[in-house]
């Protein structure tokens, strides 16, 4: 007895440090498969991030007692090996799905993630997702799509405030009435009643040079009609 407590502390201290290390654990019911299976499930969940071991059971228990993994107890039934992840868990379930697929007599039992219990279909699910480094980039991606959009507005803004100010500038005449309007100073315009007096001004000054122009035949030709009579009235020598 003294030799297997010991042992058996050991086995709940290991099982405690790991679920203070991760708060996700995915569990398997291993029944019928052989050692070298198992080992090779073990290397490969490795290379994962996850540590794959065979538990006893009551021990397990005892383990997640009051801790965030507690809700693993239920799936603790039978031969049970557990992976506790501490990396990308869609990558491991992923990994145990085909596990299961190639072999069936590997059984995805169920899991913890974060306190919360993982059924079969869970799992699953998970397998089902991107990896992690996919789902960064897509994230990543995300992120870079509206700080192009915003890097081509702030491009296209001095580009567009050109164009605006350009179209302002034809709309109010040009620079000259533009610059007019913006300073208050009206454009130079002649008022009405100027014009109408510069027009009968000229009217005025036309009227008189066409009535001397039409007077002057009809002087010239009263000159010739009046110039016989004088001579003819004068008595002969």
């Amino acid at each position: 007895m003294s030799k297997i407590r010991p042992a058996k502390v050991a086995t709940v201290d290991e099982v405690k440090a790991k679920v203070d290390s991760t708060t996700t654990a995915l569990v398997t019911e291993y029944r019928g498969l052989t050692v070298a299976e198992i080992s090779s499930i073990r290397r490969q969940l490795r290379t994962l991030g996850a540590d794959y071991k065979v538990f006893k059971n009551t021990l397990v228990r005892r383990a997640v007692s009051g801790t965030s993994a507690e809700p693993l107890t239920p799936f603790l039934e039978g031969p049970t090996a557990i992976a506790f992840v501490d990396g990308d868990i869609s990558a491991v379930a992923k990994a145990l799905r085909d596990f299961a697929k190639a072999s069936p007599k590997l059984i995805l039992k169920g899991g913890v993630l974060d306190g919360k219990a993982l059924g079969p279909k869970d799992i699953t699910a998970l397998a089902e997702l991107p990896s992690r480094d996919v789902l960064l980039a897509q994230i990543a991606g995300a992120l870079a799509a509206p700080l192009r959009t915003m890097a081509g507005l702030l491009k296209a803004v001095p580009q567009n405030f050109a164009y605006g100010l350009s179209a302002l500038l034809d709309s109010k005449g040009g620079p000259v009435a533009a610059a007019a309007v913006e300073t208050d100073e009206p454009a130079a315009e002649t008022p009405a009643g100027v014009e109408e007096a510069a027009d009968a001004a000229s009217d005025d000054a036309a009227t008189p040079v066409a009535e001397a122009e039409a007077d002057a035949p009809v002087a010239e030709a009263e000159a010739h009609s009046e110039a016989p009579e004088s001579v003819a009235s004068e008595p002969a020598e």
